[in-house]
């Protein structure tokens, strides 16, 4: 029997996303979860008895989804910082996209140790934040867009180890969850709805495809706030509805935001926080997680959004001082966006909403996965 009691959020973060990075050319160079902890800090929303401090999970806890050849493979690479050509070729280490850097290893096990300590946390019930997890493209033996580890995998796990044996995964990144879905996509007690850009990598996910309890929404460039609202309310939350789950796991990555610069699509973070606020209460668990985001304003300000939401503070129209102190303090090389930034990037949260007509594409697909879950 879960507790009836409410207790408040928990933060689950971790310096080594400040000291860390995947190479000065890298999408992952700008700073992402230390900005969500400084800004959230400076507006008084992260007290100490909310933060956690994220373990790093040992290579024998890898074991439970990844191959041994490939845990070994990136404990070696890790530690000599060199590879040879069977780590590129089978396991996709030393690749553009997964690069050799010092923390390679350490940094995805802290993803994953925050997962397995989500799933722990939440056995009584709950609501964790977890924006350093969310890497959904890991795969079993090998690295897979950007993501060494596959840590919302073991955050699956996890909560069915600590009791919820039903767990519905809803991603809302603008890339499809190709990992995860390898791992969950054929079991009918974890459902996975998965609202993505069609034609962007991993191009997988096409709406005909998965399992029994799989969804998948390939939307075309340019989704707005209004067509995601009605995405949220006729499919996400209908389907979690009748599912009925002992925990819910959101990944909300941030590059279907307008401007992210891997993605086409023209989302306001109130898209995401609107879907965040649908999620909320319908299951005992709930775990949110992180997951892509590219622009360090966007990101960071759109995640440090979904810690406000969960926690139920008013996010103000201007930030104080201290706030919008951290914002000025980020840069943006090597990217035209960080070059003449708007205003609103440092002084505010929220961006300006993004609406727009609702596409016919978008009612059929809706109305095909409905008639599928026969709703």
């Amino acid at each position: 029997m879960l507790s009836q009691a409410k207790p408040a959020p928990q933060f689950i973060g971790s310096e080594i996303y400040r000291g860390s990075s995947y190479g000065h050319w890298h999408p992952l160079r700008v700073p992402r979860v230390s900005t969500v902890m400084d800004l959230s800090r400076a507006m008084g929303w992260l007290p100490d008895a909310q933060y956690v401090t994220s373990p790093r999970a040992k290579p024998a806890a890898l074991l439970n989804w990844h191959s041994a050849a490939y845990v070994d493979a990136l404990t070696r690479v890790a530690a000599s910082q060199t590879a040879m050509e069977q780590d590129r070729a089978r396991h996709h280490l030393d690749t553009v996209t997964n690069p050799i850097f010092p923390e390679m290893l350490s940094r995805p096990a802290t993803g994953v140790g925050g997962a397995l300590m989500a799933g722990e946390m939440l056995r009584h019930g709950g609501i964790i934040y977890q924006p350093g997890g969310g890497t959904h493209h890991g795969l079993p033996d090998r690295a897979n867009g950007f993501c060494y580890l596959n840590d919302p995998v073991f955050a699956i796990q996890s909560l069915r180890r600590n009791g919820a044996m039903r767990v519905a995964y809803i991603d809302i990144d603008a890339h499809h969850p190709d990992g995860v879905e390898h791992a969950f996509g054929a079991d009918p007690d974890c459902m996975m709805i998965s609202v993505h850009e069609e034609n962007r990598w991993p191009r997988t996910g096409e709406l005909h495809e998965g399992g029994p309890q799989t969804y998948n929404l390939p939307v075309a460039r340019g989704m707005n706030d209004d067509e995601m609202a009605l995405v949220r309310d006729a499919l996400i939350l209908p389907l979690v509805e009748a599912f009925r789950p002992d925990a819910i796991v959101l990944q909300c990555g941030a590059d279907a935001s307008l401007d992210d610069p891997l993605s086409k699509q023209a989302l306001s973070n109130n898209a995401h926080w609107g879907v965040v606020v649908g999620l909320m209460g319908q299951a005992p668990r709930l775990l949110v997680q992180g997951g892509g985001g590219y622009n360090p304003w966007s990101v960071g300000r759109l995640w440090t959004g979904v810690w406000a939401t969960l926690n139920g503070h008013d996010i103000p129209g201007r930030l104080p001082p201290r706030a919008e102190a951290v914002l000025r303090g980020l840069t943006f090389d090597g990217d035209r966006r960080g070059r003449n930034p708007p205003p609103h990037w440092f002084n505010t949260l929220r961006d300006p909403y993004r609406g727009g007509a609702i596409r016919d594409g978008v009612r059929q697909d809706i109305d095909t996965l409905r008639r599928r879950a026969g709703l």
